[in-house]
């Protein structure tokens, strides 16, 4: 079983998305297991102020260290002894984060994600604790809690026993170059909109040439950058 904990002012934004849809059901499953530590229950009394304004001036607030390292010591007291956490801390000037990046974490048994809020954290947090710093895209959200619940998702996803099939998982647009092929359901015809006719031929050979044409076609067009590792790699160059 996966640990994974979140370290966040806003607690109530990280449960009502891990208590629903795959999520909630990897940890009834018991792949996985959700704590969330709120950074106020860390801060000292008797305003438990988490943040302050920035030495050497400047426009926001910077989130203070110690609820951090409080609740940061708390966690590893949790954990059992011989487990290693990864920290992720999401930042817009972090490491571009992909599918790689999320078979990577995903091998990890525990995971610590510290959300951050207001103009950024003390660079202490950063230096001491974090071990990955990872960003989402490249522009800037209010706070750490989304793009914590967008690297989550992807990777319980990839935990083998979560999703029904872990073929749909394997076969998934950036497990490999190639982007996933468009896909159609009941009812083949739909206020004159038809499926594509092949998908019904019961012609196994004929949908997969289909699909994988597909894929190609999609990438080539929408992601010249995969286009170029795909073809390298089937030129075995890669």
């Amino acid at each position: 079983m996966k640990l994974f904990y979140f370290l966040t002012p806003f607690p109530d934004m990280i449960y009502s998305v891990i208590s629903e849809s795959i999520l909630g059901r990897a940890d009834t499953k018991e792949r996985v297991r959700f704590y969330i530590k709120n950074l106020f229950d860390f801060a000292d009394p008797p305003h438990h102020r988490i943040d302050d304004y920035p030495f050497g001036g400047g426009a926001g607030m910077i989130l203070k260290p110690e609820p951090v390292f409080r609740a940061f010591d708390e966690v590893i007291k949790e954990l059992p002894a011989n487990l290693k956490p990864r920290v992720i801390f999401p930042t817009p000037d972090g490491i571009g984060f992909n599918h790689n990046t999320a078979m990577d974490l995903v091998k990890s048994e525990s995971i610590i994600f510290i959300n951050g809020h207001y103009k950024g954290i003390d660079q202490r947090i950063r230096d001491e604790l974090v071990t990955d710093e990872i960003s989402i895209g490249d522009y800037v959200l209010t706070g750490g809690a989304l793009p914590s619940l967008v690297i989550i998702d992807a990777l319980v996803r990839l935990i083998p026993g979560v999703l029904n099939s872990y073929e749909s998982a394997e076969s998934d647009s950036f497990s490999h170059p190639l982007l996933d092929c468009p896909h159609y359901t009941r009812p083949a015809s739909y206020r004159g909109f038809n499926s594509p006719s092949v998908l019904l031929s019961g012609n196994h050979k004929e949908i997969d040439d289909w699909k994988y044409s597909k894929r190609q076609q999609k990438t080539r067009d929408r992601r010249p950058d995969l286009w170029e590792i795909y073809n390298n790699i089937d030129n075995g160059r890669e």
